[in-house]
Parts: structure tokens; sequence; C-alpha cells
């Protein structure tokens, strides 16, 4: 097997990009841009000009409140207009995630959102990853973090009413979500993401979170 270390990657760099005209076409909630560009070629050369359009929405960063003493997590439930296909259901059961201002960073984003979405004070961030969410047409990145549970948590409605938010927090054995994930009912890339992060880090946070961790 080879190593890791031997491979080159990835194999050009920002500069091998020409962007040759980029515009605004749409401007609202979200901003779309078109961009006439070519790059450089694995065989040697350019490629031909092509035009893409670039979904432009910033950058979010999300958190999964974990107990380790409990083993149990916070997930919350809200309407998702994308999920709007067929007969499903767009009410998707998450992670908390905001947008991140360009006052503050990925860790206050997540403070700030679990606050507001949950009425959580977090203890310790962890930080778990982040990833581009749809390089193929969006230049969003999203930071991970697990948050430190210590406190009770409140199931109810949260959310801020002038952003239209109808929220439910629940609290679930950490069992229990693996479950809904495993029967695709946990179906969000963030959530995903969080819940293996944590599955394959799970001795690891509760030796460091928890001096009674559930086996």
């Amino acid at each position: 097997m080879s190593e890791v270390n031997n491979v080159d990657y990835p194999s050009f760099t920002a500069d091998d990009v020409e962007i040759i005209d980029k515009s605004t076409v749409f401007q609202g909630f979200f901003q779309i841009e078109r961009c006439r560009l070519r790059h450089k070629l694995y065989a040697g050369g350019w490629s031909s000009p092509m035009v893409r359009e670039i979904f432009e929405r910033g950058h979010a960063a999300a958190v999964l409140p974990y107990n380790a003493q409990t083993d149990e997590l916070v997930l919350i439930e809200q309407f998702r207009p994308g999920a709007m296909i067929g007969n499903r259901s767009p009410w998707l059961l998450e992670i908390i995630a905001g947008m991140i201002d360009h006052q503050q960073t990925g860790e206050q984003t997540a403070r700030r959102e679990a606050l507001e979405e949950a009425g959580l004070e977090l203890g310790a961030l962890w930080p778990m990853l982040s990833y581009f969410s749809s390089p193929g047409g969006t230049t969003e990145r999203v930071q991970l973090f697990l948050g430190q549970l210590t406190r009770p948590v409140l199931p109810g409605i949260y959310g801020l009413e002038q952003e239209h938010e109808d929220i439910k927090v629940q609290l679930l054995p950490r069992a229990d979500a693996m479950h809904l994930l495993t029967k695709g009912k946990i179906d969000n890339a963030a959530t995903v993401i969080a819940l293996q992060w944590l599955t394959l880090h799970l001795t690891e946070v509760r030796r460091a979170w928890s001096s009674d961790a559930v086996d």
C-alpha cells in the first residue's frame, strides 16, 4: 500500500486557473456569480473557456451539542424549503447551524446559534473539521464543532421570529440518533458528518469530557 505522504496532492494551485470574466447575475437573499474561466489540464496545456454559475451564500458554522456523561446529544427539527421533493417531509432533523457573520468567527457563530436555536449555553467547543458543502456549484465552507453540554437541556420550541424560525429541540440518546442515521431518517450533510465524526472519536471525547463516561 502506498504511503499518503508520497501522494502529490493537489496537482494544481489557484494560479492554474484564469478568470476571464466574472459578473453578478442574481442578487437576493443569496447571490449568484457567472464566471468565464479556463484551467490547466492534467495532460498539459489549458482547457477551452467555460462558463459556470457559482452560488455565493457565505460560510457556515454548525455544532452538535453532546453530553459525555449521559451519552446524549441535541438535534433540532425545522422546515427546509430545499427538501420539498416529491412526497417526503421537508422538516429535517439537524444539528444547530448558522451563517458566519463578517464580524464573528466560526466558534462565535456556533455559540450564538446554539443560544438562538436551542436556548443552550455551551461549554467547550471541540473543532471537528471543515468541508465544502457542494464545490461543484457553491463556495460555501462549513465549520463543524462538537459542543459540550454542561447544563440541563429544556426541549421545546426556539428560534428567532424575525428570521421565520420555528425550531423544535430534541434531546436524544446518541444510540437513538445513530439508529435514525442508519435508517436514513437523518440525511443532511452536516448532521451525517458530525454524527460519524463523533462515532470515530467517541473514546477520545469521553476521556476528555467525562470522568465517569458511559460504556
